[in-house]
């Protein structure tokens, strides 16, 4: 893993603010020339420090404003890929974590409303691995940031 010094972080942070800012940009905001800027992304690429560039779209504007986060109890000792293997395929699922605690994984369920989350969490709870499922509907979201370097 690629030490990430103070430089590193400024074009992090110029990244994060607009991914579409050119090197040149950056570079006038850090002190470096467009190609130290680009040698710098392409090795924060190459180490997986940077994982790549997104647009960041709004769920509800594209209709998938409900959502929920599920604790899923399986059946049994499953290992973390068998239920990631298995949640996969769901379109609603749009994030899955193992956890510490009585559940084996929290899954984050995205839906167009509120009948929707409920066929997605039926499918869900038919996936064989789960014996249970506890959801918690979000109602409105307070905070939501990435992390700052």
């Amino acid at each position: 893993m690629l030490r990430v010094d103070s430089i590193d972080h400024r074009i992090i942070s110029c990244l994060m603010a607009n991914a579409r800012s050119s090197y040149a940009e950056i570079g006038k905001e850090v002190g470096l020339s467009a190609p130290a800027v680009k040698r710098r992304v392409d090795k924060l690429l190459d180490t997986g420090v940077l994982r790549g560039f997104t647009a960041v779209v709004d769920p509800e504007a594209l209709g998938w404003g409900t959502e929920a986060f599920v604790e899923v109890h399986c059946k049994g000792n499953v290992a973390p890929h068998d239920i990631q293997h298995r949640l996969e395929p769901m379109a609603e699922v749009s994030a899955a974590y193992t956890v510490s605690g009585a559940a084996d994984a929290i899954v984050h369920l995205r839906a167009a409303d509120i009948h929707h989350l409920e066929t997605a969490l039926e499918r869900l709870r038919a996936v064989e691995i789960i014996d249970r499922t506890v959801s918690t509907v979000v109602l409105s979201r307070l905070l939501d940031r990435p992390i700052a370097p």
